[in-house]
Protein backbone atom coordinates (compact mmCIF):
# COMPACT_ATOMS: atom_id res chain seq x y z
CA UNK A 1 0.00 0.00 0.00
CA UNK A 2 1.02 3.61 -0.56
CA UNK A 3 0.65 6.54 1.81
CA UNK A 4 -2.22 8.94 1.16
CA UNK A 5 -1.01 11.56 -1.32
CA UNK A 6 -3.50 14.13 -0.02
CA UNK A 7 -2.36 13.75 3.57
CA UNK A 8 1.28 13.72 2.45
CA UNK A 9 0.80 17.06 0.69
CA UNK A 10 -0.88 18.49 3.78
CA UNK A 11 2.01 17.30 5.94
CA UNK A 12 4.44 19.04 3.57
CA UNK A 13 2.51 22.29 4.04
CA UNK A 14 2.55 21.86 7.81
CA UNK A 15 6.30 21.17 7.83
CA UNK A 16 7.04 24.31 5.79
CA UNK A 17 4.81 26.39 8.02
CA UNK A 18 6.70 25.16 11.08
CA UNK A 19 9.90 26.38 9.39
CA UNK A 20 8.40 29.85 9.11
CA UNK A 21 7.46 29.68 5.41
CA UNK A 22 4.28 31.58 4.51
CA UNK A 23 2.42 28.69 2.89
CA UNK A 24 -1.11 28.65 1.49
CA UNK A 25 -2.51 25.13 1.75
CA UNK A 26 -5.14 24.08 -0.80
CA UNK A 27 -4.75 20.34 -0.28
CA UNK A 28 -6.85 18.68 2.36
CA UNK A 29 -10.57 18.11 2.07
CA UNK A 30 -11.27 19.34 5.57
CA UNK A 31 -13.98 21.91 6.32
CA UNK A 32 -12.45 25.10 7.70
CA UNK A 33 -15.50 25.48 9.95
CA UNK A 34 -15.71 24.50 13.58
CA UNK A 35 -18.01 21.69 14.66
CA UNK A 36 -21.42 23.28 15.40
CA UNK A 37 -21.73 24.31 19.03
CA UNK A 38 -24.90 22.32 19.67
CA UNK A 39 -23.07 19.10 18.72
CA UNK A 40 -20.21 19.91 21.08
CA UNK A 41 -22.74 20.41 23.85
CA UNK A 42 -24.33 17.05 23.09
CA UNK A 43 -20.89 15.42 23.42
CA UNK A 44 -20.38 17.11 26.81
CA UNK A 45 -23.85 15.95 27.80
CA UNK A 46 -22.89 12.39 26.86
CA UNK A 47 -19.80 12.60 29.03
CA UNK A 48 -21.83 13.96 31.92
CA UNK A 49 -24.19 11.00 31.49
CA UNK A 50 -21.25 8.64 31.91
CA UNK A 51 -21.08 7.47 28.29
CA UNK A 52 -17.41 6.50 28.51
CA UNK A 53 -17.79 2.71 28.21
CA UNK A 54 -18.00 0.14 25.44
CA UNK A 55 -21.01 0.15 23.13
CA UNK A 56 -22.15 -2.68 20.85
CA UNK A 57 -19.83 -3.02 17.84
CA UNK A 58 -22.71 -2.03 15.57
CA UNK A 59 -23.09 1.16 17.59
CA UNK A 60 -25.59 2.40 20.13
CA UNK A 61 -29.23 1.66 19.28
CA UNK A 62 -30.02 5.36 19.54
CA UNK A 63 -27.31 6.05 16.93
CA UNK A 64 -28.67 3.43 14.51
CA UNK A 65 -32.23 4.60 15.00
CA UNK A 66 -31.36 8.27 14.54
CA UNK A 67 -29.72 7.61 11.18
CA UNK A 68 -32.63 5.48 9.95
CA UNK A 69 -35.12 8.17 10.97
CA UNK A 70 -33.03 11.01 9.52
CA UNK A 71 -32.79 9.26 6.13
CA UNK A 72 -36.52 8.55 6.21
CA UNK A 73 -37.40 12.17 6.94
CA UNK A 74 -34.79 13.77 4.67
CA UNK A 75 -34.81 11.43 1.66
CA UNK A 76 -37.84 9.16 2.06
CA UNK A 77 -35.60 6.11 2.52
CA UNK A 78 -37.01 3.08 4.30
CA UNK A 79 -34.71 0.60 6.03
CA UNK A 80 -34.58 -0.88 9.53
CA UNK A 81 -32.19 0.58 12.10
CA UNK A 82 -30.54 -2.86 12.32
CA UNK A 83 -29.05 -2.25 8.85
CA UNK A 84 -27.02 0.68 10.19
CA UNK A 85 -23.56 0.06 11.65
CA UNK A 86 -21.33 2.68 13.25
CA UNK A 87 -17.73 3.07 12.05
CA UNK A 88 -14.68 5.12 12.98
CA UNK A 89 -15.09 7.59 10.14
CA UNK A 90 -15.96 7.10 6.48
CA UNK A 91 -12.64 5.39 5.77
CA UNK A 92 -13.27 2.55 8.18
CA UNK A 93 -16.81 2.22 6.85
CA UNK A 94 -15.38 1.71 3.36
CA UNK A 95 -12.73 -0.74 4.54
CA UNK A 96 -15.31 -2.72 6.54
CA UNK A 97 -17.57 -2.98 3.50
CA UNK A 98 -14.85 -3.97 1.03
CA UNK A 99 -13.08 -6.41 3.32
CA UNK A 100 -16.29 -8.39 3.88
CA UNK A 101 -16.96 -8.72 0.12
CA UNK A 102 -13.59 -8.99 -1.65
CA UNK A 103 -11.43 -12.10 -1.72
CA UNK A 104 -7.94 -12.33 -3.24
CA UNK A 105 -8.23 -12.30 -7.02
CA UNK A 106 -11.68 -10.70 -7.14
CA UNK A 107 -11.98 -7.62 -9.33
CA UNK A 108 -12.78 -4.23 -7.84
CA UNK A 109 -14.14 -1.67 -10.32
CA UNK A 110 -12.93 1.88 -9.66
CA UNK A 111 -14.02 4.82 -11.85
CA UNK A 112 -11.31 7.37 -12.65
CA UNK A 113 -10.52 9.88 -11.29
CA UNK A 114 -10.85 8.25 -7.88
CA UNK A 115 -10.29 9.18 -4.28
CA UNK A 116 -6.74 8.13 -3.43
CA UNK A 117 -7.82 5.50 -0.87
CA UNK A 118 -9.95 3.40 -3.23
CA UNK A 119 -7.10 1.51 -4.97
CA UNK A 120 -5.39 0.99 -1.61
CA UNK A 121 -8.53 -0.71 -0.32
CA UNK A 122 -8.31 -3.12 -3.26
CA UNK A 123 -4.62 -3.69 -2.62
CA UNK A 124 -5.30 -4.36 1.07
CA UNK A 125 -7.89 -6.99 0.11
CA UNK A 126 -5.51 -8.49 -2.49
CA UNK A 127 -8.13 -7.81 -5.13
CA UNK A 128 -7.43 -6.78 -8.72
CA UNK A 129 -8.13 -3.08 -9.27
CA UNK A 130 -9.87 -2.46 -12.60
CA UNK A 131 -10.19 1.20 -13.57
CA UNK A 132 -13.01 2.74 -15.61
CA UNK A 133 -12.08 5.80 -17.66
CA UNK A 134 -14.70 8.57 -17.48
CA UNK A 135 -13.00 11.54 -19.16
CA UNK A 136 -15.06 11.07 -22.34
CA UNK A 137 -18.28 11.41 -20.32
CA UNK A 138 -17.02 14.53 -18.56
CA UNK A 139 -16.05 12.55 -15.44
CA UNK A 140 -19.57 11.21 -14.86
CA UNK A 141 -19.77 7.42 -14.60
CA UNK A 142 -22.44 5.76 -16.77
CA UNK A 143 -24.21 2.42 -16.58
CA UNK A 144 -22.85 1.48 -20.01
CA UNK A 145 -19.28 2.03 -18.82
CA UNK A 146 -19.92 -0.19 -15.80
CA UNK A 147 -21.62 -2.87 -17.86
CA UNK A 148 -18.69 -2.96 -20.30
CA UNK A 149 -16.18 -3.31 -17.44
CA UNK A 150 -17.88 -6.21 -15.65
CA UNK A 151 -16.32 -9.65 -16.05
CA UNK A 152 -16.88 -13.03 -14.42
CA UNK A 153 -14.36 -12.01 -11.74
CA UNK A 154 -15.99 -8.66 -10.86
CA UNK A 155 -17.24 -8.59 -7.28
CA UNK A 156 -17.53 -4.93 -6.26
CA UNK A 157 -17.91 -1.43 -7.72
CA UNK A 158 -16.95 1.55 -5.59
CA UNK A 159 -18.52 4.94 -6.38
CA UNK A 160 -18.05 8.40 -4.90
CA UNK A 161 -20.74 10.97 -5.75
CA UNK A 162 -20.39 13.92 -5.27
CA UNK A 163 -16.94 13.04 -6.40
CA UNK A 164 -13.56 13.74 -4.91
CA UNK A 165 -11.56 15.10 -6.79
CA UNK A 166 -13.82 16.31 -9.63
CA UNK A 167 -16.90 17.54 -7.78
CA UNK A 168 -19.13 15.83 -10.35
CA UNK A 169 -22.50 14.37 -9.31
CA UNK A 170 -24.00 11.26 -10.91
CA UNK A 171 -27.70 11.94 -11.71
CA UNK A 172 -30.20 9.87 -9.74
CA UNK A 173 -31.54 7.98 -12.76
CA UNK A 174 -28.04 7.08 -13.94
CA UNK A 175 -27.11 5.89 -10.47
CA UNK A 176 -30.11 3.60 -10.44
CA UNK A 177 -29.13 2.20 -13.86
CA UNK A 178 -25.59 1.60 -12.58
CA UNK A 179 -26.87 -0.39 -9.61
CA UNK A 180 -29.26 -2.31 -11.87
CA UNK A 181 -26.37 -3.23 -14.19
CA UNK A 182 -24.40 -4.51 -11.20
CA UNK A 183 -27.33 -6.37 -9.67
CA UNK A 184 -28.01 -8.16 -12.96
CA UNK A 185 -24.48 -9.53 -12.80
CA UNK A 186 -24.34 -10.26 -9.05
CA UNK A 187 -21.89 -7.39 -8.46
CA UNK A 188 -22.05 -5.41 -5.21
CA UNK A 189 -21.91 -1.60 -5.08
CA UNK A 190 -20.20 0.46 -2.40
CA UNK A 191 -21.27 4.12 -2.51
CA UNK A 192 -19.09 6.64 -0.69
CA UNK A 193 -21.56 9.42 0.14
CA UNK A 194 -19.45 11.52 2.49
CA UNK A 195 -20.23 14.69 0.44
CA UNK A 196 -23.94 13.88 0.16
CA UNK A 197 -25.04 17.11 1.83
CA UNK A 198 -22.79 19.37 -0.25
CA UNK A 199 -24.48 19.56 -3.64
CA UNK A 200 -24.99 22.83 -5.52
CA UNK A 201 -28.32 23.58 -7.19
CA UNK A 202 -29.52 22.64 -9.81
CA UNK A 203 -27.73 19.34 -9.16
CA UNK A 204 -29.52 17.21 -6.57
CA UNK A 205 -28.24 15.01 -3.78
CA UNK A 206 -29.01 11.32 -4.23
CA UNK A 207 -28.46 8.50 -1.80
CA UNK A 208 -28.62 4.86 -2.84
CA UNK A 209 -30.40 4.21 0.46
CA UNK A 210 -33.65 5.18 -1.31
CA UNK A 211 -33.41 2.42 -3.93
CA UNK A 212 -35.98 -0.38 -3.78
CA UNK A 213 -35.07 -3.33 -1.59
CA UNK A 214 -34.30 -5.69 -4.50
CA UNK A 215 -31.53 -3.29 -5.56
CA UNK A 216 -30.45 -2.19 -2.08
CA UNK A 217 -29.47 -5.74 -1.18
CA UNK A 218 -26.51 -5.24 -3.54
CA UNK A 219 -25.61 -1.80 -2.10
CA UNK A 220 -23.70 -0.55 0.90
CA UNK A 221 -23.92 3.18 1.63
CA UNK A 222 -20.87 4.55 3.45
CA UNK A 223 -21.60 7.81 5.25
CA UNK A 224 -19.57 10.17 7.37
CA UNK A 225 -20.09 13.06 9.76
CA UNK A 226 -16.63 14.46 8.97
CA UNK A 227 -17.82 16.79 6.21
CA UNK A 228 -21.51 17.06 7.16
CA UNK A 229 -20.87 18.42 10.65
CA UNK A 230 -17.21 19.46 10.22
CA UNK A 231 -16.19 16.65 12.59
CA UNK A 232 -13.06 15.34 10.86
CA UNK A 233 -11.18 14.78 14.11
CA UNK A 234 -14.05 13.03 15.87
CA UNK A 235 -13.75 9.94 13.60
CA UNK A 236 -17.37 8.90 13.21
CA UNK A 237 -19.13 7.35 10.22
CA UNK A 238 -21.57 4.57 9.38
CA UNK A 239 -22.72 2.01 6.83
CA UNK A 240 -26.21 1.13 5.59
CA UNK A 241 -26.41 -2.33 4.02
CA UNK A 242 -28.46 -5.52 3.95
CA UNK A 243 -28.66 -7.60 7.13
CA UNK A 244 -26.07 -10.19 6.10
CA UNK A 245 -23.52 -7.63 4.91
CA UNK A 246 -24.06 -5.57 8.06
CA UNK A 247 -23.52 -8.57 10.32
CA UNK A 248 -20.26 -9.35 8.51
CA UNK A 249 -19.02 -5.77 8.90
CA UNK A 250 -19.94 -5.72 12.59
CA UNK A 251 -18.11 -9.02 13.10
CA UNK A 252 -15.01 -7.60 11.42
CA UNK A 253 -15.17 -4.36 13.40
CA UNK A 254 -15.53 -6.27 16.67
CA UNK A 255 -11.97 -7.50 16.09
CA UNK A 256 -10.51 -4.16 14.97
CA UNK A 257 -11.66 -0.78 16.32
CA UNK A 258 -14.58 -2.36 18.26
CA UNK A 259 -16.75 0.77 17.81
CA UNK A 260 -16.50 4.57 17.52
CA UNK A 261 -16.26 6.65 20.69
CA UNK A 262 -19.40 6.27 22.79
CA UNK A 263 -20.12 9.92 23.59
CA UNK A 264 -19.44 10.89 19.95
CA UNK A 265 -22.11 8.41 18.84
CA UNK A 266 -24.42 10.02 21.39
CA UNK A 267 -23.71 13.53 20.07
CA UNK A 268 -24.36 12.55 16.45
CA UNK A 269 -27.55 10.69 17.36
CA UNK A 270 -28.87 13.69 19.28
CA UNK A 271 -27.90 16.03 16.43
CA UNK A 272 -29.75 13.96 13.84
CA UNK A 273 -32.80 14.06 16.06
CA UNK A 274 -32.66 17.86 15.63
CA UNK A 275 -32.99 17.92 11.82
CA UNK A 276 -33.66 21.65 11.55
CA UNK A 277 -30.49 22.55 13.45
CA UNK A 278 -28.56 19.94 11.48
CA UNK A 279 -29.69 21.17 8.08
CA UNK A 280 -29.17 24.81 9.09
CA UNK A 281 -25.58 23.98 10.07
CA UNK A 282 -24.99 22.14 6.79
CA UNK A 283 -26.59 24.87 4.68
CA UNK A 284 -24.50 27.60 6.26
CA UNK A 285 -21.37 25.73 5.18
CA UNK A 286 -22.81 24.87 1.76
CA UNK A 287 -23.68 28.51 1.06
CA UNK A 288 -20.15 29.60 1.88
CA UNK A 289 -18.64 26.84 -0.27
CA UNK A 290 -20.87 27.96 -3.13
CA UNK A 291 -19.77 31.57 -2.71
CA UNK A 292 -16.14 30.48 -2.90
CA UNK A 293 -16.76 28.19 -5.87
CA UNK A 294 -18.55 30.93 -7.80
CA UNK A 295 -15.46 33.13 -7.54
CA UNK A 296 -12.65 30.57 -7.48
CA UNK A 297 -13.49 28.39 -10.50
CA UNK A 298 -13.89 31.30 -12.98
CA UNK A 299 -10.71 32.83 -11.56
CA UNK A 300 -8.82 29.58 -12.17
CA UNK A 301 -10.06 29.50 -15.77
CA UNK A 302 -8.64 32.98 -16.33
CA UNK A 303 -5.13 31.59 -15.86
CA UNK A 304 -3.58 30.70 -19.22
CA UNK A 305 -3.13 26.92 -19.42
CA UNK A 306 -5.70 26.13 -16.72
CA UNK A 307 -9.01 24.49 -17.64
CA UNK A 308 -11.51 23.66 -14.91
CA UNK A 309 -15.08 22.35 -15.13
CA UNK A 310 -17.69 23.64 -12.70
CA UNK A 311 -18.06 21.27 -9.71
CA UNK A 312 -21.61 20.26 -8.79
CA UNK A 313 -20.75 19.17 -5.26
CA UNK A 314 -18.02 18.75 -2.61
CA UNK A 315 -15.42 21.54 -2.38
CA UNK A 316 -12.74 20.82 -4.95
CA UNK A 317 -11.67 22.31 -8.27
CA UNK A 318 -10.02 19.76 -10.56
CA UNK A 319 -7.86 21.65 -13.02
CA UNK A 320 -6.56 20.33 -16.34
CA UNK A 321 -3.00 21.69 -16.66
CA UNK A 322 -1.79 19.57 -19.57
CA UNK A 323 -1.30 22.65 -21.76
CA UNK A 324 1.46 23.78 -19.40
CA UNK A 325 3.37 20.50 -19.45
CA UNK A 326 6.45 19.91 -21.55
CA UNK A 327 10.07 20.96 -21.28
CA UNK A 328 11.12 21.23 -17.64
CA UNK A 329 7.64 20.39 -16.35
CA UNK A 330 6.83 16.98 -17.78
CA UNK A 331 4.12 15.96 -15.31
CA UNK A 332 1.51 17.57 -13.09
CA UNK A 333 3.70 16.52 -10.15
CA UNK A 334 6.43 18.77 -11.53
CA UNK A 335 4.00 21.68 -11.72
CA UNK A 336 2.76 20.99 -8.18
CA UNK A 337 6.37 21.03 -6.97
CA UNK A 338 6.95 24.31 -8.79
CA UNK A 339 3.92 25.89 -7.12
CA UNK A 340 5.13 24.59 -3.76
CA UNK A 341 8.77 25.66 -4.03
CA UNK A 342 8.40 28.93 -5.93
CA UNK A 343 4.94 30.22 -4.95
CA UNK A 344 4.52 28.44 -1.61
CA UNK A 345 1.06 27.24 -2.67
CA UNK A 346 0.39 23.59 -1.87
CA UNK A 347 -1.99 21.66 -4.14
CA UNK A 348 -2.50 17.95 -4.78
CA UNK A 349 -1.11 16.27 -7.89
CA UNK A 350 -3.80 14.59 -9.98
CA UNK A 351 -1.67 11.47 -10.45
CA UNK A 352 -2.70 10.35 -6.97
CA UNK A 353 -6.29 10.32 -8.24
CA UNK A 354 -5.37 8.42 -11.41
CA UNK A 355 -5.30 11.60 -13.52
CA UNK A 356 -1.80 12.81 -14.34
CA UNK A 357 -2.05 16.22 -15.97
CA UNK A 358 -4.50 17.56 -13.41
CA UNK A 359 -4.20 19.37 -10.09
CA UNK A 360 -6.77 19.34 -7.29
CA UNK A 361 -7.43 22.60 -5.45
CA UNK A 362 -9.49 22.51 -2.25
CA UNK A 363 -11.56 25.61 -1.57
CA UNK A 364 -12.39 24.51 1.96
CA UNK A 365 -10.39 27.51 3.11
CA UNK A 366 -10.89 31.24 3.44
CA UNK A 367 -11.52 33.62 0.54
CA UNK A 368 -8.40 35.44 1.67
CA UNK A 369 -6.34 32.30 1.10
CA UNK A 370 -7.98 31.66 -2.27
CA UNK A 371 -7.25 35.21 -3.45
CA UNK A 372 -3.69 35.02 -2.15
CA UNK A 373 -3.04 31.63 -3.77
CA UNK A 374 -4.26 32.75 -7.19
CA UNK A 375 -2.22 35.93 -7.07
CA UNK A 376 0.90 33.90 -6.32
CA UNK A 377 0.14 31.36 -9.06
CA UNK A 378 -0.52 34.06 -11.67
CA UNK A 379 2.69 35.88 -10.81
CA UNK A 380 4.72 32.69 -10.91
CA UNK A 381 3.38 31.48 -14.24
CA UNK A 382 3.63 34.95 -15.80
CA UNK A 383 7.26 35.15 -14.67
CA UNK A 384 8.05 31.71 -16.07
CA UNK A 385 6.43 32.59 -19.39
CA UNK A 386 8.39 35.82 -19.76
CA UNK A 387 11.66 34.12 -18.86
CA UNK A 388 10.95 31.39 -21.44
CA UNK A 389 10.29 33.98 -24.12
CA UNK A 390 13.48 35.79 -23.16
CA UNK A 391 15.53 32.61 -23.41
CA UNK A 392 14.28 32.04 -26.96
CA UNK A 393 15.48 35.53 -27.87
Amino acid sequence: MHASSTLKAAETAKHLREQGVDVIDLTVGEPDFDTPEFIKQFAIEGLEHGLTKYTPSAGMKSFQQAIAEFYANRFGASFPASQVAAACGGKQALFNAACTILNPGDQLLIPKPYWVTFPEIGTFCRAENVFIETEQTDFILTADQVRNAITAKTKLLIINSPNNPTGRVIPAEEMRKIVEACAENGVYVLTDECYLFFVYSPAEAFTSAVLPEELRKFVCVAGSFSKMYAMTGWRIGYTIANDRWTRAMVKLQSHSATHPTSFVQYACAKAMCEPEKSIDAVNSMLNEYQRRKNWFVPALNEIEGFRCGVPEGAFYAFVDVRELLGGEMKTSADLADCLLNDAHVVVTDGAGFGADGYLRFSYATSMENLHGALDRIKNLLAGRKSSTVGSHD
